[in-house]
């Protein structure tokens, strides 16, 4: 599929010709029958999902278990946190603050299933490459950890100090440790992630990839260059008091399920709720929300929009700035189109804006965003009717080459109304894993400022590096071309969720040493280094045993609120460790003189919360205001129309409309997930939402754009993507499915998909793999 080096010397390595060089397993389960597509007409949530839940339940084997963590999750400082999305917990103390996918994610971390040293000397390793990834996850929950022997092709049963000391002497050999990458997903606790980054930084590198770097990076950057912060400025009492939701490029009902009951509160008191995405997806319709025991006995649902309006892939930014044009005209006529008091005291750029919004035309806008102008104003007009305004996004409006300029233009279209600083305004940027945004405070970031550096200096006495390191990407073709030697992966799988599939492949496998740790069996420990480890640590919904007792951990929503989660659970097996403690024992082993007190921190987490406080700014007094009712919130400045810009205002940006209309014959791709899915985790072929069932090879269609191309309803077709470079790569045999989706535009899932998306196509603007904006031509398969 790409032929990108393959002539590259390697260093030699034990060979099993029979396992094949670039897996190609199938993802998830075996399908229970034939391929069904039926569109999906009932509410989100409701009962369909407490059906879903209950058989999950019911195939887990835990009704018992299943229930009483459904009782404990997300409870204000006496439970854990849902390892799932980062949607904040309920203002209001509400005791079922649960939804599907949430339950879902934490039966399966529960499971009673054990992947233990007999299953590894059952299973070789070249075997295991032919399971599908449902399969492997399926197995259950690893138990010690484990090594891959060569000889044998079987991983196999190896001490934790041999482990810490593998990774250790690995690390201290090294002749830069620029050969190292630390790779963080996002369900990595603060106190955990903060360790880990200090580990890499005594070290001697930045180079800290995490998942960000493939799902928001463009919101972070745009921010801090609009606003001086690189988060979102609203939290959850915002959303129960603006006038007018503008959510775009979100699918809520599957990625951030509990978004769900925000919606139906907002329509109930009368705001406006505008969903701007190509699809029209469940959580854009109606709901029934799960804990509103009256709605669900009378069956009564609640709508969760006022406006869907669908974009062609890409087209968001033209809407955005449609709509700017719309308000600047309407200023002409009517003064209080605008908030020309706000503009003037806490903006800059403005006049340069407002030129490039007078210089677009109708024609271009309609044409580069897939709507008519009534379209655009319609939405327009709910802008500037409301007097509180948020706009919230996800990765459907980052993952493309001009997610910077998009959310920038977000940010644009907040300021022209003043909806910044006040109560029920501002920019909210959906975050996925639940810990994603923490990770990235508590600093797992490959471009760490000076001022973060120097407090991180100060307060725990070392030489940070102050030369950038490697994101994602980067280190995906550091590994490749045998600049970086060795990956550790904490939490995640970085393998599938990783773009152009065999060339993240290869670049794995070209590594002296991957270090995985994880809860459970997937890809990433399949696709592995020369050594190989696999670390298995406690999940979020066990009970974490330190000298000093039971500890708990922080995690930081999407709206910044810190909040402490404490386990509930007997550990799967006494063999784990916790996060904290694997990150610290690895760290004594390759920094044996370090003065660091690894092991002191681990006694007791309030000892790293200690250091985190003085550290990290907002994290004053840390381990008293973590406890307090829900927590509390990292300070914005933005909030407080205060702006860490160069001006010391807020921005406005001025950037060019991107041409976003395929060319003749092409179209844009972009790729999601199913809703029976979390991130790589696959818990079944069925797609509810969607109407699929038994089917996960597919790809969502216009139907237009389906007869021109001579494929009829459920046909097969190849599917080939052309890269920046003009190489290609190829699906074939997938499944067209007809759907409303507007023509040049096209639609599948992720991780299948991922290997349509080069390595090289990624944004010039964040270093993002543009995942959502992939060039395709599709035709009936050969």
């Amino acid at each position: 599929m790409n032929a990108d080096n393959d002539d590259q010397e390697r260093p030699e390595r034990q060979e099993h010709p029979e396992r094949p060089e670039h897996p190609e397993a199938r993802v998830g389960p075996t399908p229970q029958g034939e391929p069904e597509f039926r569109p999906y007409h009932h509410p989100a949530a409701g009962w369909g999902a407490a059906k879903s839940v209950t058989r999950f339940l019911v195939a887990e084997r835990a009704l018992v278990d299943g229930p009483r963590a459904i009782m404990k999750m997300n409870h204000e400082n006496t439970g854990f946190d849902c390892p799932g999305c980062a949607w904040p917990d309920d203002t209001k103390g509400l005791h079922l603050d649960i939804c599907e996918n949430g339950i879902k994610h934490v039966t399966w971390e529960m499971t009673s299933k054990r992947v233990g040293r007999e299953f590894f000397a059952a299973h070789s390793v070249t075997e295991l490459a032919g399971w599908s990834d449902y399969d492997l996850e399926n197995q259950g929950r690893l138990t010690e950890p484990m090594v891959y022997d060569p000889d044998t092709d079987h991983y196999v049963p190896i001490g934790w100090q041999d482990a810490f000391e593998t990774v250790g002497r690995t690390l201290r050999e090294l002749d830069s440790p620029h050969r190292a990458a630390f790779y963080t997903s996002g369900r990595l606790g603060n106190e955990a992630t903060f360790l880990y980054q200090l580990m890499a930084r005594e070290l001697g590198t930045n180079n800290l990839p995490d998942c960000s770097n493939m799902c928001h990076e463009a919101s972070g950057r745009a921010l801090q260059a609009s606003l001086g912060t690189g988060k979102g400025t609203v939290d959850l009492k915002d959303w129960e008091a603006a006038d007018a939701l503008f959510i775009l490029g979100v699918n809520a009902a599957s990625n951030a399920p509990r978004m769900l009951t925000a919606l139906a509160e907002a329509y109930h008191r009368g705001a406006q709720i505008v969903h701007v995405n190509p699809l029209v997806e469940a959580a854009a319709t109606r709901t029934i929300v799960p804990h509103d025991f009256l709605d669900m006995a009378l069956l009564k649902t609640t709508r969760t929009s006022t406006l869907n309006l669908q974009p062609r892939i890409g087209g968001d930014m033209a809407l955005l700035r449609g709509m700017a044009k719309a308000i600047l005209e309407q200023s002409e006529t009517d003064p209080k189109a605008l908030d020309r008091e706000f503009i003037e005291r806490h903006t800059s750029g403005f006049d340069e804006y407002r030129a490039v919004c007078e210089a677009a035309s109708w024609e271009q806008l309609e044409k580069q965003s897939g709507l008519s102008r009534a379209e655009i104003l319609a939405a327009a007009r709910v802008y500037g009717e409301a007097d509180r305004s948020i706009v919230s996004w996800c990765l459907g409006v980052t993952q493309h080459e001009h997610g910077v300029d998009t959310v920038r233009e977000i940010v644009n279209l907040l300021l022209l109304r003043g909806n910044l600083g006040r109560e029920g305004a501002g920019p909210s940027p959906v975050r996925g894993h639940s810990n994603v945004q923490g990770n990235r405070t508590c600093g797992i970031d490959h471009r760490p400022s000076d001022a973060f550096l120097d407090r991180l200096a100060e307060a725990c006495g070392i030489e940070p590096p102050r030369e950038h390191g490697l994101d994602t990407v980067r280190t995906i073709t550091a590994m490749h071309e045998g600049d970086v030697t060795v990956f550790v992966g904490m939490g995640g799988n970085f393998a599938l969720a990783a773009p152009d599939t065999p060339y993240t492949y290869a670049a794995l496998a070209n590594c002296e040493l991957t270090v995985q740790v994880s809860t459970k069996l997937n890809r990433s420990h399949i696709v592995h280094g020369r050594r190989a480890l696999i670390l298995p640590c406690l999940g979020r919904t066990e009970k974490d045993h330190q000298r000093k007792g039971i500890q708990s951990t922080s995690v930081e929503d999407s709206m910044s609120m810190v909040h402490l989660s404490v386990g509930m659970k007997r550990p799967a097996s006494p063999h784990l460790l916790s996060e904290p403690a694997i990150v610290a024992g690895m760290a004594r082993a390759a920094l044996p003189g370090s003065a660091t007190p690894w092991e002191w921190y681990v006694e007791d987490y309030d000892r790293i919360r200690d250091t985190m406080a003085r550290a990290l700014d907002g994290f004053e007094d840390f381990n008293r205001r973590v406890r307090l009712p829900l927590g509390f919130r990292i300070k914005q400045p933005a909030r407080e129309l205060v702006f860490l810009t160069p001006s010391g205002r807020a921005e406005f940006s001025a950037a060019a409309l991107p041409d976003v209309v395929p060319a003749p014959g092409t179209l844009a791709l972009g790729t999601m997930r199913s809703h029976d899915q979390w991130n790589t985790t696959i818990y079944s072929d069925n797609d509810r939402y969607r109407g699929i069932r038994n089917l996960r090879t597919l790809v969502f269609m216009n139907r237009a754009d389906m007869r021109e191309r001579g494929i009829p309803d459920l046909g097969s077709v190849d599917i080939t993507s052309t890269a920046k470079d003009g190489s290609r790569r190829f699906l074939r045999g997938y499944v067209a499915v007809p759907y409303d989706i507007p023509r040049g535009c096209a639609a599948g899932y992720m991780p299948e998909m991922n290997v349509l998306c080069a390595l090289g196509d990624y944004s010039t603007q964040s270093d993002q793999p543009i995942m959502k904006h992939v060039k395709v031509t599709i035709g009936p398969a050969a």
